[in-house]
């Protein structure tokens, strides 16, 4: 193990191990202000826009029962860095490239794509038990996640919830896609369920990075408040997809070092 920009020599460990690691300090009380602002007033301008085009939820028998067969629903937003400096901003941030690279052993690092999900109260839908794989599948598995929480967050405001360890099974079978026509993707609900998963409640301001391999989900917001999260999605610029799939503006986009791969597709593009 090599020196660490960020994290602990326990916390690379227990990444390792877990799939996943929960971390604060990357974001100042300013920063989660400007980036809270920033988050409200895209969501109130894109509510205006659009009611029926913000709607994010899962479909589907398994989710109707893990949603105690009510209605329920979730708001979202892909590529927040195309309307807003701040989340630009955000997405380069150097504490937050550092636990990365710490975490990828690289400084080669690729953005792959953003969204925000905002979890209404008594209402907010949860989400089955599910690997981001499915959705964008990659040759070496480099994929990440970081979850960044806008609210203080526990299960009954539908916060989010993982296997520990279970990135180290590879892709698992995708039951999701058999039932919705490959729209939507999660694992066994039999096997795995949402009941079965550990809890990770967070305070505003913390994130949580995990693998695309590691299993999670979300609870069902049942509080009187709602549910705000900022995603963004990751990998080595050495990987490459195994499907021309999830295609989103800025994607390849380098986060830090650089992208030999594409210079050198590029160079080989323009030899006549």
């Amino acid at each position: 193990m090599g020196s660490l920009k960020f994290l602990t020599r326990e916390e690379k460990i227990y990444y390792e191990e877990n799939g996943f690691i929960k971390l604060s300090g990357l974001f100042t009380e300013n920063e989660m202000k400007e980036i809270s602002d920033a988050y409200d007033e895209l969501f109130e301008r894109k509510h205006e826009e659009s009611r029926q085009g913000l709607e994010a939820a899962w479909k589907g028998d398994a989710m109707k029962k893990i949603a105690q067969n009510g209605d329920y629903t979730v708001k979202a937003i892909h590529n927040l860095q195309m309307h807003s400096g701040v989340f630009t901003k955000t997405i380069a941030n150097p504490k937050l490239l550092d636990a990365l690279e710490d975490i990828m052993e690289t400084e080669n690092i690729l953005l792959h794509h953003t969204k925000a999900h905002i979890k209404p109260p008594e209402n907010g839908a949860p989400y089955l038990m599910h690997q981001d794989y499915h959705y964008f599948p990659f040759k070496r598995h480099t994929m990440l996640a970081v979850f960044l929480h806008m609210d203080d967050t526990t299960p009954e405001n539908g916060g989010l919830a993982i296997y520990h360890g279970s990135h180290k099974s590879g892709p698992l079978e995708d039951f999701g896609g058999k039932e919705t026509d490959e729209k939507f993707h999660w694992v066994d609900p039999q096997r795995f369920p949402l009941s079965g998963a550990t809890p990770v409640s967070a305070k505003k301001g913390e994130i949580v990075i995990f693998s695309y391999l590691t299993l999670h989900g979300s609870y069902l917001n049942k509080s009187t408040k709602t549910r705000r999260m900022f995603l963004i999605q990751v990998r080595n610029a050495d990987d490459e997809p195994c499907k021309d799939v999830h295609k989103s503006p800025c994607q390849g986009l380098v986060l830090r070092g650089k992208n030999v791969k594409r210079d050198a597709a590029m160079a080989n593009r323009f030899v006549h």
